[in-house]
């Protein structure tokens, strides 16, 4: 098997894995083309955006497994993964990438719910008399 880069990144409860590879610059996610799985475009920059930054667009082939999440939170998992992953080939991609962001794990979660309370922090009407 040729060398074969493998990434995870994770963003709230999302966690993708995304295995790099020389090619034509493919991209497919859960076994379906990026574009049919991601069907706005701000998600599909998402993805694009660590290639467009270090001009890496249609040089590798881009296979993603990435479960739990919304959308937004898969794409942007995705997107942490192979920022890291583009980091991993070339030591030069991270004077690109760091200064955008796309190195940093964003580590806001939704925060869970207390007993006696509606939600995290909301809570029950409150009647004095």
């Amino acid at each position: 098997m040729e060398n074969v880069i493998h990434k995870i990144g994770r963003r709230k409860t999302a966690v993708a894995r995304v295995y790099l590879k020389k090619g034509k610059g493919s991209i497919v996610v859960n076994k379906k083309d990026y574009q049919i799985y991601f069907p706005t475009l701000s998600l599909q920059y998402k993805i694009n955006q660590p290639f467009t930054l270090t001009k890496n667009e249609k040089k590798f082939d881009t296979s993603v497994n990435v479960y739990g999440g919304g959308a937004t939170g898969q794409a942007e998992a995705i997107r942490l993964a192979l920022s890291r992953a583009l980091c991993e080939l070339d030591e030069k991609n991270r004077e690109v990438l760091k200064p955008e962001g796309l190195l940093t794990r964003d580590p806001r979660m939704v925060e869970r719910k207390k007993f006696g309370q509606k939600k995290a922090r909301k809570k029950f009407q409150f009647s004095k008399r």
